[in-house]
């Protein structure tokens, strides 16, 4: 063995709190789960878990790894709305240079592995003649493959019908080395426009053999419906398990008989739905009074009826959201409290929508904590799943194949008493 992980309690643990296992690594896979205390060290490097949680890493299926940290630039989204956001990017865009983009997300991408992160795919405003940002990260993809998978989404923040050479700038996007087709249908200018642009995407991805995520139908608009025809053309195209819509937050606002009647669509179609509940619950609803809407997706029924659902962080510190440390742990406490997902079932339900569901929709296949999987795990400061999204800890240790990339000290807290230190743990009976 080259690693050994000592008494860690495996994803998934549920309610079963499964006693301590070994988890041998050999050659950058996992060789071996044993009974703690069995598998011999042979001088290999050992990580003492205690008892914590080794899960797969976590996944962050959609973030904007551009405009990362340029939140004050070049000046504050004082009404917090989206539209504001994207008219500041379009300002704070022009002044973009390739290691201005390099050096901030680089910083972004270190905070989310630092915090477990294994795979993150960024979406890449391609609304510009120099694809600027673009290069740039593609050297970044190549630069921290050690560390980190970077997937690359070529994304039409102003259109594609509506932005002069828009469906060039795609073309030479996917030539450049996008991993990725993206879209951004409800941004054109008029409804015949958003589903010419869907039609534009699909027979980029017939051309190119590359998957498809865009935004979708992101809004509190009920008449947004351009879902529907990504779920259609995605079932003609035979393209099911390789079609993503993000946002989707007009779901929230859609009549329940046709939310009902697009549900079952999707779930033939096989389309994942990412929710981006650090953004969406702040940018949407924005017109509201009272009662106000909290600006997001289904999440609890299309998990329910079968829909592979998961959970991105979207934006770190930058125009449409001036927060965020780059923590899926923190997007996934806001998506259980949004979408009503503290059954205590629930709860564990929705850890795999920042570990294996988006993994699934990413095509990578399974990061499991199994025998013969690969390596790639993140080892975390509490006992279980529902404990992590409770006590948001940190991420003791992170492995990519076989190698520990990043490790932190968790936090001790301790109360002074008279005549007495009493440390806190934040955990019952702690």
């Amino acid at each position: 063995m080259d690693l050994i992980i000592r008494a860690a309690r495996p994803h998934p643990t549920s309610d079963r709190r499964p006693d301590p296992v070994d988890i041998g690594v050999a050659g950058g896979s996992i060789a071996r789960i044993a009974p703690a205390g069995a598998i011999p060290a042979d001088g290999a490097l050992e990580l003492h878990a205690d008892g914590r949680l080794v899960s797969p890493p976590l996944v962050d299926p959609h973030v904007h790894l551009d405009a990362v940290l340029t939140v004050g630039e070049p000046r504050y989204n004082q009404s917090g709305t989206l539209i504001e956001g994207i008219l500041t990017w379009a300002e704070r865009k022009r002044t973009l240079t390739h290691e201005d983009v390099k050096r901030r997300a680089r910083e972004a991408v270190l905070w989310e592995v630092a915090q477990g992160t294994g795979l993150i795919r960024s979406h890449v405003d391609v609304c510009d003649p120099n694809l600027v940002a673009l290069r740039a990260l593609i050297e970044l993809r190549e630069e921290l493959r050690d560390v980190v998978e970077l997937q690359l989404i070529a994304f039409p923040q102003d259109g594609i019908l509506s932005f002069p050479d828009g469906e060039a700038l795609m073309r030479e996007a996917m030539r450049l080395g996008c991993d990725v087709i993206g879209g951004i249908p409800h941004y054109e200018w008029t409804r015949e426009d958003g589903i010419a642009e869907v039609q534009f995407i699909f027979d980029l991805a017939r051309e190119t053999g590359k998957p498809i995520d865009l935004h979708c139908d992101e809004t509190d608009d009920p008449e947004s419906r351009f879902l529907e025809h990504v779920a259609a053309r995605t079932m003609r195209e035979g393209m099911q398990g390789r079609v993503v819509a993000g946002h989707t937050t007009a779901m929230g606002s859609y009549n329940d008989a046709y939310a009902f009647k697009l549900i079952q669509i999707l779930r033939r179609a096989g389309v994942t739905i990412v929710a981006n509940p650090l953004d969406n619950i702040v940018l949407q609803g924005r017109f509201d009074t009272y009662p106000k809407r909290r600006g997001m997706t289904r999440v609890k029924e299309l998990d329910a009826a079968g829909i592979n659902v998961a959970c991105g962080h979207d934006s770190i510190m930058d125009p449409w959201y001036p927060l965020g440390r780059g923590s899926m742990l923190d997007a996934l406490s806001m998506l259980v409290h949004v979408a009503q997902m503290t059954g205590r079932g629930e709860l564990f339900r929705a850890w795999e929508m920042v570990t294996t569901n988006p993994m699934r929709s990413s095509g990578r296949g399974d990061w499991g904590v199994r025998e013969g999987a690969p390596a790639n795990l993140a080892i975390f400061d509490c006992e279980d799943e529902a404990e992590a999204i409770r006590l948001r800890p940190a991420a003791r240790w992170v492995i990519r194949e076989g190698r520990v990339v990043a490790e932190t000290e968790p936090a001790r807290s301790t109360v002074h008493r008279a005549g007495a230190d009493v440390p806190v743990t934040f955990t019952r009976g702690g």
